[in-house]
């Protein structure tokens, strides 16, 4: 199944509390759990003023639907084609 990288404009967002960091993954959890097992979170990265999370999903489609049930924005969704790391090198 296809993986996504997500990028979120969120101003201030590497200020976010750990409550309200917990807040946010809450309320995606219960998106996801109300979409279905098809559409899976790995992870995120939070920087000063965006979010980089990591999906699976059958298409990305998926991915905005879940971004709009849980008010979240989606300033870029794309395929991640390849993962490179220095074994790559190798």
């Amino acid at each position: 199944m296809p993986k996504y990288v997500i990028e979120r404009e969120i101003p201030e967002a590497g200020n976010l509390s750990g409550e309200q960091l917990k807040g946010i993954s809450q309320t995606s959890c219960g998106v996801l759990l109300n979409m279905g097992p098809q559409i899976q979170w790995v992870q995120s990265y939070v920087t000063g003023d965006k979010i980089y999370c990591i999906y699976i999903a059958p298409n990305k489609e998926m991915i905005l639907e879940h971004a709009r049930q849980g008010n979240f924005p989606a300033n870029s969704v794309n395929e991640i084609t390849a993962i490179i790391d220095p074994t790559t090198a190798e």
